[in-house]
């Protein structure tokens, strides 16, 4: 994992935010090129500002020709990828502060079932914020992706969360914290007016442990 203070350094430089967020979400390596293009700078600046990223520790590269071409003489094209799974900041995203409301307003409630109280009123809490978002014309996608699940859907009508915004409380509680996810996630839904959408635990390494099933 790269150093926190290093990282962040790195990434105040708002050209060079955006080429790390432009790799992250990515589901391939990075060339220069693409990079440059994405972001509206020019190749060189590009290149500098992954280098950078690079010696942060927030990217690793190396050297691959394009899947689409024959591997011609000289080097082949510098590419990028992210390295390990972020920082304990924003980068990606996390809400911890939800957790541990619910947790609080749990205990205070029943404290002798308080992880039973903690999925309703993470269910609950999932429907308010839904119901919300939805007054604001809030679609399923926007929503979970303004909330930090980084949703990419598939051509199976599922959606994929590849951030869990609860990642350091969810390897140590696991059961817990994925339960509470997807309680508020169900809510969420619920409160979207999602009809025919489904939350379900499906657990994934380095991603979000509910994927979204939606209606065809």
């Amino acid at each position: 994992m790269p150093d926190r203070w290093t990282a962040v350094a790195a990434l105040a430089d708002p050209s060079r935010r955006a080429l790390y967020d432009h790799v992250r979400h990515q589901d391939h390596p990075v060339s220069r090129e693409e990079a440059a293009d994405a972001t509206g700078i020019t190749r060189g600046l590009a290149a500098f500002h992954l280098d950078k990223l690079v010696d942060a520790g927030l990217l690793r590269a190396h050297y691959q020709a394009p899947a689409d071409q024959p591997r011609g003489r000289g080097r082949s094209p510098k590419v990028y990828e992210p390295a390990g799974d972020g920082l304990a900041v924003t980068i990606p995203e996390r809400r911890y502060e939800l957790i541990a409301e619910i947790l609080a307003d749990a205990v205070a409630e029943d404290p002798t079932r308080a992880d039973d109280a903690a999925r309703r009123l993470a269910g609950q809490r999932g429907r308010d914020l839904g119901a919300g978002l939805a007054a604001d014309g809030c679609g399923i996608l926007s929503a979970l992706d303004g909330l930090g699940f980084e949703p990419r859907p598939d051509a199976s009508r599922r959606v994929l969360l590849h951030n869990c915004p609860f990642h350091a409380l969810a390897t140590r509680h696991t059961a817990l914290v994925c339960g509470l996810n997807h309680a508020f996630l169900t809510g969420l839904l619920d409160g979207l007016g999602a009809a025919g959408a489904e939350a379900r635990l499906a657990p994934r390494p380095g991603a979000c442990c509910v994927q979204l099933d939606l209606p065809s």
